[in-house]
């Protein structure tokens, strides 16, 4: 459980320092809508980049991907499908549904991969996945959600590759589909932006505690339990029984399918709330409780399939 430890550690240190510089307001009142805008318009697009253009792209079809893709649309359309029958609006719903099955792939399930499970190229699906298929779809939703907008077709259309992520994803799977490598003193300067963007996405996260009560209290305690539910709970079980009923994995690669399935929900997340100004609480705090949660969820699913 190395790897567990050592990535929890890492995570929490900054959020910490997020949170002293909060209480200080040493960025000023506007220091967390800074770090959210230069996370999602210039280091996470850069981060995106660097990572996916150097990506096996063959690892996206595979049976891994399969079951993260199923376990995820399983959890993600029950919280729509509540969102629904409240009456939530498309944001809150969006966001919840992101919170409730996009898990912390990066800054957490590369160290996990590579210490628990002993390979890091295990959490290359996930990551393909959630930065192909579900962020586009999500921050497209999003966006063309939002009430101070009247799209048109082509606006519509066209949203997502207006949108810095999208972008970022596409460009670098572009790249590595044609196999072009691209000059030194071109990709240092990005990889030196992309280094940014969790420290960023962190540091913003921890400004935004100071003042908050305690998750799971508020307006939002529905949606945020909800979500915490489905993300610690739900989507392990709904993944065991999916490679193990389904796909027949056993052994190394059924243990695999769920360790991935039981991280966290990704900080990123609360980038994407704050950047849309929607839903910004319920993503704090879910992604707050989950984070909390992982720790013995995962050494619960080391001791039953370890």
């Amino acid at each position: 459980m190395g790897g567990v430890i050592t990535g929890f550690g890492v995570i929490a240190t900054i959020i910490v320092t997020g949170y002293v510089i909060g209480r200080r307001r040493s960025l000023g009142v506007h220091g967390r809508e800074v770090l959210t805008k230069l996370s999602f318009d210039v280091a996470s697009p850069a981060l995106l980049f660097t990572t996916l253009s150097k990506a096996d792209l063959s690892a996206v079809v595979s049976t891994p991907l399969l079951v993260t893709a199923l376990s995820t649309f399983v959890v993600a359309g029950t919280f729509v499908a509540v969102g629904a029958v409240r009456r939530w609006s498309v944001g809150r719903t969006t966001i919840g549904a992101l919170c409730a099955s996009y898990v912390n792939a990066g800054n957490l399930g590369i160290p996990i991969a590579m210490y628990v499970l002993g390979d890091a190229s295990l959490i290359a699906p996930v990551l393909l996945f959630q930065q192909l298929v579900m962020t586009p779809i999500a921050l497209t939703v999003i966006d063309l959600s939002r009430p101070d907008t009247r799209p048109s077709l082509i606006r519509r259309l066209t949203s997502p590759f207006r949108n810095p992520i999208v972008i970022g994803s596409l460009s670098g799977v572009l790249v590595s589909a044609t196999g072009w490598r691209i000059p030194g003193p071109v990709m240092e300067p990005l990889s030196l932006l992309g280094g940014m963007a969790v420290p960023a996405v962190l540091l913003a996260f921890g400004i935004s505690l100071p003042g908050s009560q305690l998750p799971g209290r508020g307006e939002e305690r529905g949606p945020v339990l909800l979500s915490v539910a489905l993300k610690s709970f739900a989507q392990p079980v709904v993944a065991w029984a999916i490679a193990a009923g389904v796909f027949r994995l056993s052994g190394p690669a059924l243990f695999a399918a769920v360790v991935t399935s039981a991280l966290p929900a990704a900080q990123n997340l609360f980038t994407y709330a704050s950047r849309y100004q929607t839903a910004t609480v319920l993503a704090r705090e879910s992604i707050l409780l989950s984070t909390l949660l992982a720790p013995p969820v995962l050494m619960t699913v080391a001791a039953l399939l370890g």
